[in-house]
């Protein structure tokens, strides 16, 4: 299924204003949502702004041994989880668990899904636990009755594979799979969307599904777990990068995802739809480091600023395969719009400089960058 207005994955009517997230249920207890994969970055924050909405959550960890650090990291955040918030075993790769995680639950947002620093063996490392972690987590909230499910998709689903656009990607645009030089990570997160969208228009039932889908996600890290996103900006800080490769992305602050994923969930309008997460331009790295640097003051001092000539990255690729992996970006610029999240929904995010400002301080607070 393609997502849109009409199909069996939006049976309900549009309304014109953003819907009251509905809280309390028939048994007059707050909706309980699952958020799946709750060490991850977005997830955690997600689980922070639905606890502070006065929803019940419980959320997936692969080994039950992690929930008094992921209850650690809610409270430095200030989430007061008490008894509202409880912990499932689940793995992507394996069917047990899922349905007891997903039983009785009102929504879920499944966030969890692979995104390793280093280059997987093969790409089916991410690819396989991507797609059918994805179809997992919809099985079973198919057979709890659950009403929406929101899946943290990404821009890498939409804007990769494609020669040169003047405008910017939207919704309605998909990462070409056939288009060459794509990473085992755009491969991963275009099939689980796709696959999410075909099990919904065959399988689906009553059961609604929304997509998030994010550029690169900075903002507060609350701990030493944090995306790949933040280690570009930790990497910055430490002057472990000697000079800047010439690539360029989007930004959004995680803050505005998570809130982005909970209008998802009940707004509506977002039954059947893609939205994609941007807080503005895409910006260079040159540009991020001249942010961190014009900011961050002293923090900032080990920053590079220079950009390092394309052909020296593709001699380095040659025995880095991690650097092989931004050979095919090398030079390109692409954009993104948020008009339809911004217009549907009411998103209004943070810009993309206080982002990468904000993840910044939360590492030099959490002492995570060199002195």
């Amino acid at each position: 299924m393609t997502p849109g207005p009409a199909g069996s994955a939006r049976p309900h009517a549009a309304q014109s204003r953003p819907a009251t997230p509905p809280m309390i249920m028939n048994d007059a207890r707050p909706a309980l949502v699952l958020v799946t994969g709750g060490s991850g970055f977005i997830a955690t924050h997600c689980i922070v702004q639905l606890l502070a909405a006065g929803y019940r959550v419980r959320t997936t960890v692969r080994s039950l041994q992690r929930e008094p650090e992921v209850r650690a990291t809610l409270r430095s955040a200030g989430a007061d989880a008490g008894d509202r918030l409880a912990f499932a075993a689940a793995d992507l790769t394996a069917d047990a668990g899922w349905d007891e995680a997903a039983a009785g639950c009102d929504y879920v947002l499944h966030v969890a899904s692979p995104f390793p620093v280093d280059v997987p063996k093969h790409e089916d490392e991410l690819v396989v636990p991507a797609r059918e972690g994805a179809l997992r987590v919809l099985r079973a909230s198919r057979g709890a009755g659950v009403k929406r499910v929101v899946q943290t998709s990404s821009f890498a689903a939409v804007g990769y594979g494609h020669p040169p656009l003047e405008r910017p990607f939207d919704e309605s645009d998909w990462t070409n799979l056939d288009g060459g030089g794509l990473t085992a990570y755009v491969k991963s997160k275009t099939l689980a969307e796709r696959a999410a969208w075909s099990f919904m228009g065959r399988e689906g039932g009553d059961m609604e599904l929304a997509v998030v889908n994010p550029v690169g996600v900075f903002g507060p890290a609350l701990g030493a777990d944090f995306s790949t996103s933040i280690e570009i900006i930790k990497r910055m800080l430490d002057g472990a990068l000697p000079g800047l490769p010439r690539i360029t992305f989007g930004a959004v602050d995680v803050r505005d995802v998570a809130d982005l994923h909970l209008k998802a969930m009940t707004h509506p309008e977002a039954a059947g739809e893609r939205f994609l997460a941007v807080a503005g331009d895409f910006l260079s790295l040159r540009d991020m480091a001249l942010v961190l640097r014009q900011r961050m003051g002293q923090a900032a001092r080990r920053v590079p600023s220079r950009e390092l000539p394309d052909w020296l990255l593709r001699v380095v690729a040659l025995v880095d395969k991690s650097v092989g992996q931004i050979v095919p970006e090398l030079g390109k610029r692409k954009n993104a719009t948020s008009d339809k999240a911004r217009r549907v929904l009411g998103w209004a995010p943070r810009t993309a400089d206080d982002a990468i400002v904000a993840t910044a301080e939360s590492l030099v607070r959490l002492g995570l960058v060199k002195r």
